[in-house]
C-alpha cells in the first residue's frame, strides 16, 4: 500500500493574469487531498473518493487496460475526466499500469468538495506522483490552466509563480510570507463554488493589452512579500482589486456583496465564488456571518 498526499492552494495575486506572464503569490494550505494504492489480483482499478466526513461521494470500477474500452455516453463526467487523466498519464509513462494484476485507489479530501481548495490539483499531482509523471504536463495535457495549483500542491511554504509566455516553462520560487498582521487576516467562504475554467474563458474575452496591468500587478505581488503594515497591505489589495475590476470589466467583491465592510475584501482566484480574502478583527467577522456567510477561517489556520 502506497500513499501520495498533495496541498490545497489559494492565490492571493495575479489571478488569471498568471497565464499571461504575470507574477503570483500563491500560497500553500493546511488541508489537501490523499491518494492511496493497494495492489489487486483482479484486472481492474476500483476507485472510491471519499469527502471530508469520510462518505464516498464517487466510485467506479475500471478495466487496468483503460485504452480497451472507450468512454460511455452513461457515465457521469467525473469518471469520464478521472479515466482521461489516468490515460493521459498512461501516454506519459507506458509503464504506468503495465500489469495483469489491479488496483484498489481511495482519494481522501481533506476539506469540503465546495471549498475550491484544489480537489482537482490535488488529484492530478497524486495520480502524477503515482504515475512518475510530469504533473505541470499532465495537467496542461488534461484540466488546463496555469499550474500554479500544481506548485502549491508541491510546496509546504509560499511560492512566488511565474510562467514564461515564450515556452510555458514555469518557475517557482520559495518566499517568506509571514505577515506580522496575519491575525487580522480571515477566509470567508461565499457560499458557492467557482468553475475556474470558466472564469479563464471570460478572462480570455478580455482582448486588450496587458503589459500595463501586468507591470503593475508585479510590482503589487513584490510589495506585498515585504509589507509590514496592515494599513499598507489593505491598500495593495484594494490596488488589486481595481486593477482586476477594470480589467474584466466586473464589480469588485466587496462593491457587489459587502459594499459597507469598512476594511479590504480581496477575491482569490476566479472571481466569483470560493474564498475571499478580508482584513479585519476577529469580532468584525461577526459581519460575514450575520450575512450569512458562516465559513471563516483564520489566516493561521488555512495557510501552512
Amino acid at each position: 500500500m502506497t500513499t501520495f498526499r498533495s496541498n490545497g492552494k489559494l492565490l492571493l495575486t495575479a489571478e488569471y493574469l498568471v497565464l499571461d506572464g504575470a507574477r503570483a503569490i500563491a500560497l500553500p494550505t493546511k488541508l489537501g487531498q490523499s491518494l492511496t494504492v493497494e495492489k489487486i489480483d483482479e484486472p481492474h482499478i476500483h476507485w472510491k473518493s471519499f469527502d471530508v466526513k469520510n462518505d464516498i461521494w464517487f466510485e467506479h470500477v475500471y478495466p487496468i487496460d483503460l485504452l480497451s474500452t472507450k468512454l460511455s455516453n452513461h457515465q457521469s463526467i467525473v469518471s469520464k475526466r478521472l479515466k482521461e487523466l489516468l490515460i493521459c498519464a498512461k501516454q506519459l509513462n507506458e509503464n504506468f499500469l503495465d500489469t495483469s494484476d489491479g488496483f484498489c485507489v481511495s482519494t481522501n479530501l481533506e476539506f469540503p468538495n465546495n471549498w475550491g481548495l484544489g480537489s482537482s490539483s490535488t488529484l492530478v499531482n497524486n495520480i502524477a506522483q503515482w504515475a512518475k509523471v510530469n504533473p505541470h504536463t499532465l495537467l496542461r495535457n488534461t484540466f488546463g490552466g496555469s499550474g500554479y495549483d500544481i506548485a502549491c500542491a508541491r510546496n509546504n511554504h509560499p511560492i512566488s509563480y511565474c510562467i514564461q509566455p515564450s515556452d510555458g516553462t514555469v518557475s517557482t520560487t520559495s518566499i517568506i510570507f509571514n505577515p506580522c498582521f496575519k491575525e487580522e487576516l480571515f477566509f470567508i467562504h461565499l457560499n458557492k463554488k467557482q468553475d475556474s475554467r470558466e472564469g479563464i474563458e471570460y478572462y480570455k474575452t478580455r482582448s486588450q493589452n496587458l503589459s500595463s496591468f501586468i507591470t503593475d500587478v508585479n510590482s503589487i505581488s513584490d510589495h506585498m512579500v515585504h509589507c509590514k503594515n496592515l494599513t499598507e497591505f489593505e491598500a495593495l489589495l484594494m490596488k488589486h482589486e481595481s486593477l482586476m475590476s477594470k480589467l474584466l470589466n466586473l464589480p469588485t467583491v466587496k462593491s457587489s456583496l459587502f459594499n459597507d465592510y469598512p476594511r479590504a475584501i480581496k477575491s482569490l482566484g476566479a472571481w466569483g465564488g470560493d474564498f475571499v480574502l478580508a482584513t479585519g478583527s476577529s469580532t468584525s467577522m461577526n459581519y460575514f456571518h450575520d450575512k450569512g456567510y458562516n465559513t471563516v477561517v483564520p489566516y493561521k489556520e488555512m495557510i501552512l
